[in-house]
């Protein structure tokens, strides 16, 4: 039975620091349930957390479901917690934090299920118009990291909020949505700020979120002039410029003209009109862990739709072999870092499409069938943050190195593998708590049975 006091002490350290978080029993849930969750090979349902750590004979599993359902814990609360233990413990003095969002759907089934809809999917293959599907739709904010086992960088999903499709009012002119996903990614960003004080923070997001920080009277993406509630002062965005923006020069002042300066210049265009007449000049990157040399065209320009006069900077690259246009098209309110720097934190964003993948795929995060309203709200953030201990446990913890050379033996076809994945960071966990299982209060040798018995198991948590 995975109990606290059975847990390895490297887990129930890190598991200590949320302790204020919860009351003692709902502590005690917690930690089974964390601990199950990493310990159970196949579904993530909530049952199976509660038997993968070895309480179903022990606890009714009402406990478990309640913990979801009626317990008195707050998921900010415990992501704000992981928040600190991450910058504390992996990023430097100093640094700045990085943040990565993104929004992504976890398919559920049933009408009943609190907050389901249809929602755009993009991880469905096919058609655009066939890229649907029924579930919640969550927007996460995660720190994202570089850690000594890895060349390439992590995210670690520490905020969460479901996002709800605003009802639809009578009038057209009430018609307009409320709660954005912009504005739920204003209010993520601004609480990690706020817990990050003397930090500067920087965001990277993919196109939807341009503008997202946008100034007082910034309009969204679906022009309803909904003035959106931007981050706080000092944050940068930078995300992909999209193809249709429409961009202006900035006005310069006539000296000794009354009234106020025109702001608004001359009509750039699109990013493939400023790219006609840009100038390129070489330099070289660092993005998905390669280095390249490409031609960049840095320019400070409004892009009035959505920032109105506030001053942007656009930065156009062009890959090897390209001559005309351009293959990717930044916009930032980072006005003081050099254009490769931003190109090499954008191209950083990918890691939380790698993190909600890893999510779906291997922690089981969204296979838990709730369907009330706290559960709902609660499940998906708290199989995140367990996903974010795992990968903060092996980086404090462990040597990547015997792992990789473990995994390549039993993978002989892995020829180029150096570095352990997500994958290989929970399956050294579950094999730990299994190790811890069963050596706990026993000081005499296994029997031959526990060792066939704990054989299967470690063949089990690599499956």
């Amino acid at each position: 039975m995975l109990q606290f006091e059975t847990l390895p002490g490297s887990w129930s350290a890190l598991l200590w620091t949320f302790r204020s978080c919860f009351t003692a029993p709902t502590f005690a849930t917690f930690s089974a349930l964390a601990s199950g969750l990493v310990a159970a090979p196949n579904r993530r349902t909530v049952c199976a957390m509660l038997t993968a750590a070895g309480l179903a004979r022990r606890w009714h599993h009402s406990r478990a479901h309640g913990f979801f359902a009626r317990a008195r814990w707050c998921p900010d609360q415990v992501g704000l917690t992981l928040l600190k233990v991450v910058v504390d413990r992996l990023v430097p003095p100093g640094v700045p934090v990085l943040i990565a969002v993104d929004d992504t759907l976890f398919r559920r089934s049933g009408r009943r299920v609190h907050a389901a809809a249809w929602h755009h999917d993009g991880a469905t293959k096919g058609p655009a118009k066939n890229q649907i599907g029924w579930g919640n739709c969550w927007v996460i904010a995660g720190i994202v990291v570089t850690v000594p086992v890895l060349d390439r960088p992590v995210c670690l999903p520490v905020a969460f909020a479901l996002w709800r499709k605003p009802a639809r009012a009578a009038t057209p002119k009430g018609r307009e949505r409320t709660g954005s996903k912009q504005a739920i990614a204003c209010r993520l960003v601004d609480a990690i700020a706020a817990a990050c004080p003397g930090r500067q923070i920087h965001v990277v997001a993919d196109s939807w979120y341009a503008g997202a920080d946008g100034a007082p009277g910034a309009v969204n993406h679906h022009h309803t002039h909904l003035r959106q509630r931007g981050l706080a002062e000092g944050i940068t965005l930078t995300s992909r410029l999209r193809a249709n923006a429409s961009l202006t020069a900035i006005a310069q002042p006539i000296p000794g003209k009354a009234g106020r300066p025109k702001r608004i210049g001359t009509k750039i265009g699109t990013p493939k009109a400023l790219a006609a007449t840009a100038t390129f000049a070489p330099a070289t990157v660092r993005r998905y862990r390669r280095t390249a040399t490409v031609t960049i065209a840095d320019q400070l320009c409004l892009w009035y739709g959505v920032y109105r006069s506030r001053t942007v900077r656009v930065i156009l690259l062009r890959d090897p072999g390209t001559t005309t246009g351009y293959d990717l098209a930044l916009i930032t309110t980072d006005l003081n870092t050099p254009a490769t720097d931003i190109v090499t934190r954008y191209a950083a964003r990918w890691s939380i499409e790698v993190a909600i993948e890893d999510a779906k795929q291997i922690t089981g995060v969204g296979e838990a069938r709730n369907r009330t309203p706290h559960a709902v709200t609660r499940t998906v953030p708290f199989g995140l943050i367990t996903q974010s201990l795992v990968v903060v446990w092996y980086t404090l913890h462990h040597n990547h190195t015997t792992d990789v050379a473990d995994r390549r033996a039993n993978a002989p076809w892995y020829t180029t593998k150096t570095q352990p994945a997500y994958h290989d960071m929970i399956i050294k966990l579950r094999r730990t708590l299994i190790a811890a299982k069963f050596r706990a209060g026993s000081p005499h040798p296994p029997t031959p049975t526990e060792l066939i018995t704990i054989a299967t198991a470690w063949d089990e948590a690599a499956a």
